[in-house]
Order: structure tokens, then sequence, then C-alpha cells
């Protein structure tokens, strides 16, 4: 059985090992969990009306012409901007996105008082970028089953931890 591990750190590490002992349980995030309650579908929509809102008053503000759908998906609001001449809006290698995101989580939180899990997409970029990931991590479990070594990956955003950790999980044989 491979494991791959990320290191909590920027970089990620993918690595091989042979325990085949799944770990125990962590009682209190079990316990969290079930503490924590549930967004509904309306107040995940309400969000993301929210955000879309913000979204298109920066648009305005910066004279940028583009498209915005607002939705739910997999329990987590979603608005998604397209469009032409908005590359601008990611920046080099998303950052200007991630500050746009969380730019907006603000808004979403100063009008709700509620912190939001919200995804913004600018151009299809996260689309793109989580295609690149599943790739990246492909080949990193292949290296890893090959040669049995660590697999230093470049350093990542959450969502882009995130992207690798899921294509991980979905192979057999291998988690993250």
């Amino acid at each position: 059985m491979s494991t791959v591990t990320d290191t909590s750190t920027p970089d990620s590490t993918v690595s091989a090992a042979t325990s085949t002992e799944a770990p125990a349980p962590d009682e209190t995030a079990e316990e969290t969990k079930k503490s924590e309650t549930v967004t509904s579908e309306s107040d995940l929509f309400r969000q993301s009306e929210i955000a879309a809102d913000y979204v298109e008053g920066l648009l305005d503000i910066l004279d940028y012409d583009g498209d915005i759908d607002e939705l739910v998906s997999a329990g987590r609001p979603m608005v998604e901007v397209v469009g032409g001449r908005l590359q601008p809006l990611v920046g080099q290698r998303g950052a200007t996105l991630e500050a746009l995101q969380e730019l907006t989580r603000l808004a979403i939180f100063r009008a709700t008082g509620s912190p939001s899990r919200l995804l913004l997409d600018i151009g299809g970029y996260r689309a793109a970028r989580r295609k690149e990931l599943a790739a990246v991590a492909r080949n990193a479990v292949e290296k890893v089953k090959e040669h049995g070594d660590p697999v230093r990956l470049e350093p990542m955003s959450a969502f882009e931890r995130k992207c690798v950790h899921d294509v991980v999980n979905a192979i057999p044989g291998v988690q993250s």
C-alpha cells in the first residue's frame, strides 16, 4: 500500500510507505464534526448571490466585462465569471484570484455574520488548473509506485493541495 502525505507546508511531498494499518480516527475531530451545523442549500445560494453582487460591483469599478454565474456545488457556494480580458483578475498562478476570493468571502461574512467557503473562478482558471494538478498528482503517484522514493511537489495553495489530495485518494492502493 502506498501512502501519499502532505507536509502541511506550502510544499507537498508524495511518498510511499509499507504500512497496511489505517491510522485511528481522531476522536476530537469527529466530535467537532458532529457539533458543526450544516448550512442549508438556500443559505448557500444566498451566499453565492451576495458574492455575485460583490464581484459585479468590482467588475463595474474596474470596467471589466464578464458574465457572472452563481451556483451551489458540492455543498459550497460558487461564483464563476466568464468573458474576455479577465486574465489580470486571475494574476500570476492565480494569486489575484485568491485575493479576490478572500475579499468576496469577507463581503459575505459582513452581510451574513457567518464565514463562507465560497469558491470563486474567473475565466475558467480553476477548472484548467484542476486538470493540470490531476496530471501532476497521477505522475507523482506513478513515480512513488515505481521508485518508492518521496516526490516533492511545487508549493501550492489550499485549493491546489485539495485537488491533488482528491486525485490521489481516488487511486486504488494509495491514500493521502
